[in-house]
């Protein structure tokens, strides 16, 4: 596989709701670019009903053998021009000789329609 392409990782900012709780504000974003990952096709599905037609899209990403980027469940990714959903949690395969993070794998979708 080869590792040659770059995403940007958008991680929301927080503040407090009129209930005292801490929610995710997508108004003020932390972006990172991460790169030396592998985005591949992983699925796609379309479902259609009288009213509309809704498609899903998802790409798997892999990071080169030792890299561990700072990606959760709860970011977007930006990635050829659309924004992302990551889909569950990020897998951090372990590297058994030295310890530490072999590499990171995640899918992310895109839900149109």
């Amino acid at each position: 596989m080869v590792f040659h392409q770059s995403l940007v990782r958008v991680r929301a900012g927080t503040k407090t709701d009129r209930g005292g709780n801490t929610v995710p504000d997508w108004s003020e974003t932390d972006r990172v670019t991460i790169s030396r990952v592998s985005v591949q096709p992983n699925l796609q599905t379309e479902a259609t009903d009288p009213t509309r037609t809704v498609a899903v899209t998802g790409w798997r990403v892999l990071s080169e053998p030792g890299t561990d980027a700072d990606i959760r469940a709860e970011d977007r990714i930006e990635w050829n021009g659309m924004t992302l959903e990551v889909q569950g949690e990020v897998a951090r395969w372990a590297e058994f000789q030295h310890g530490g993070t072999h590499h990171i794998e995640f899918v992310m979708t895109r839900v149109t329609g």
